[in-house]
């Protein structure tokens, strides 16, 4: 694990007022993440996995408690958090190239380099031959791809990424999950994965947290430690001897009731 700790969560709680009544979405929620770590978010369907990540954006405040990214409190939007949503949301009218540096136009920094930069991206990423292309002529996971580039070209510190692979067939979900898992590690990106696929958060994350029932808490984590003989991918990382340990574990802990 690196030794510099990226993001601080402590006592993080939040509840929503409606009128007529309350509810505690998060309740004491205390988290430590590091450089380079990818963390994976678990937990049953409504405990507030996605609120989290929002609390974490600056995009929602919290009831109680704080989040520090480097150091400093999180109290709106901050540049340096990349958010990747379920929805690619590409602009139908723009071609790839286009949707790429789109985040970059915006903030007045696009210049030949960049624009280099986005190309290269694009051809190291397989999506060289569609740079032109319009997002209608690609398939789910090719989307997804171009997403995932658009965020990494602002070079964010920390990386969101909120069931990113949900949308997609299960087979293009195995192929996408495994070559996202693998650009996050090959440009040593700090990232916090929410996902409700156990077996997805095992093979891509070093921890995987566990949340609980809403209002959701911090249940368990567990530190990924696997077995990968030759080259080191998720994919290759479900072969694994402790893999289907880890997944009978973290199902244990779900408690999910059917």
């Amino acid at each position: 694990m690196a030794s510099e700790k990226l993001v601080e969560i402590k006592n993080l709680g939040i509840t929503y007022h409606t009128l007529e009544e309350e509810t505690e979405a998060l309740r004491d929620i205390n988290l430590d993440i590091y450089e380079n770590e990818i963390i994976g978010i678990v937990g049953p369907s409504g405990c507030g996995k996605s609120t989290l990540l929002s609390i974490i954006s600056g995009l929602i405040k919290p009831t109680t408690g704080e989040v520090r990214v480097n150091g400093f409190k999180v109290d709106k939007p901050l540049k340096n958090v990349g958010y990747m949503f379920q929805k690619d949301h590409l602009f139908e009218w723009r071609n790839i190239l286009n949707n790429v540096i789109i985040g970059l136009e915006i903030q007045g920094k696009l210049k030949d380099k960049v624009l280099d930069q986005a190309k290269e991206l694009l051809h190291n990423y397989g999506l060289g031959d569609f740079i032109y292309s319009y997002p209608y002529q690609l398939s789910g996971g090719m989307r997804q791809r171009v997403a995932l580039i658009r965020t990494l070209l602002l070079e964010p510190d920390l990386l969101l990424l909120d069931e990113p692979f949900s949308a997609l067939d299960y087979q293009t979900r195995l192929a996408i999950s495994d070559e996202i898992g693998t650009i996050l590690k090959r440009e040593k990106k700090t990232a916090i994965m929410v996902t409700h696929d156990i077996a997805e958060a095992i093979s891509i994350s070093d921890r995987v947290v566990v949340l609980s029932q809403r209002p959701g808490t911090v249940k368990k984590i567990f530190e990924i430690k696997l077995t990968c003989e030759g080259k080191k991918t998720p994919l290759k990382c479900r072969e694994a001897p402790e893999f289907r340990y880890y997944f009978n574990d973290i199902w244990k802990e779900l408690d999910i009731h059917v």
